[in-house]
């Protein structure tokens, strides 16, 4: 159900995602959702978020190791995110962000999983700009636009159904890296 509810997510957003299409998507019997996620859809929502952000950084982790320059670690990371979106015709956005857009502000569990989400992931790619030789503070800043591109270039490049956007992030990250070197 969670890996059901963060495609859904990813695909329609959150509010536009119902536990009735969870269940239908994921083949699951209609009790198990209350048993297992008790909060409900604010829960199952959480839970499908925090699932994202740690696929996330153990991607990041894996293109760092693959990796022999701040550069490359750049190229791979965007490269996979942009295939991403080709891959699902344009369909796919960010498991984090309708948390962040879309939640109920009394629901703060939402909004600070969002945060948290994204704090890891700026902080791991931070980690591996700083083991690439970068400075602490260009490597913090370098991390917030890397992240802050992803995020841009996935809603551009669904509006505009191309992958321009991303191959012009790409350019500018690339730039940017150069320039902190």
């Amino acid at each position: 159900m969670i890996e059901a509810a963060r495609s859904l997510i990813r695909e329609r957003g959150l509010n536009a995602t119902a536990i009735a299409d969870v269940l239908e998507r994921s083949g699951a019997p209609r009790g198990s959702v209350y048993f297992h996620f008790p909060g409900g859809k604010a829960q199952l929502a959480t839970e499908a978020a925090a699932a994202h952000a740690h696929d996330q950084v153990r991607m990041i982790d894996e293109f760092a190791a693959e990796s022999s320059s701040a550069a490359e670690f750049i190229e791979r990371y965007v490269d996979a995110g942009r295939d991403g979106m080709l891959d699902s015709g344009f369909g796919r956005g960010c498991g984090l962000a309708p948390l962040v857009t879309e939640g109920p502000h009394d629901v703060e569990d939402l909004a600070e999983t969002g945060r948290q989400g994204f704090t890891e992931m700026v902080d791991r790619v931070a980690f591996h700009f700083v083991a690439f030789g970068i400075g602490r503070t260009a490597a913090r800043s370098l991390a917030d636009a890397v992240i802050a591109g992803m995020e841009g270039a996935m809603i551009t490049s669904r509006a505009f159904r191309s992958p321009s956007a991303w191959d012009s992030m790409k350019q500018s990250l690339l730039a940017y890296e150069k320039s902190v070197r």
